[in-house]
């Protein structure tokens, strides 16, 4: 059964308006009547709390409609890959930092027996890692893109 039909079969077995059911799930009365018309479908935290709230299993409400099952798993790859690039970002952030701290913030100097003396040294070559992993994280968001077309 679709999930508009199965909401709507649902509502009516609790004897509630779509108001009614709209305050049960913290949405609004139109986001009840979307759901039922089939214009929309909720996230899976709200597919579970209507599991929750009118004693029905998650493989009724979702294994029971094909669009839900292709939605939760679009949902999915999209927050997988969000969090890809965010850790892509995060990595290249910091390796920037520690470039530019090397650069501009750390002292080094030469000694009076003329050697150099940098505290700091070990930051170039962690910014270059930072910067290699950021790309490697890229690449995996990229192919996972490619792969859940």
């Amino acid at each position: 059964m679709d999930f508009n039909r199965q909401i709507n079969t649902i509502r009516k077995q609790h004897h509630l308006t779509q108001e009614e059911m709209a305050t049960k799930l913290h949405v609004s009365w139109q986001t009840i009547s979307s759901w039922e018309t089939g214009r929309n479908l909720p996230d899976l935290e709200t597919v579970v709390t209507i599991a929750e709230v009118f004693h029905v299993t998650l493989d009724t409400l979702i294994l029971g409609d094909q669009t839900m099952q292709t939605k939760l798993i679009k949902d999915g790859n999209k927050t997988h890959r969000a969090r890809l690039n965010l850790a892509a970002a995060v990595t290249f952030l910091i390796g920037i930092a520690c470039f530019l701290f090397e650069t501009f913030v750390a002292p080094s100097w030469i000694g009076s027996n003329g050697i150099l003396h940098e505290p700091f040294f070990f930051l170039l070559p962690v910014g270059y890692l930072c910067l290699l992993v950021a790309i490697i994280i890229l690449g995996f968001s990229i192919v996972h893109r490619l792969r859940h077309k």
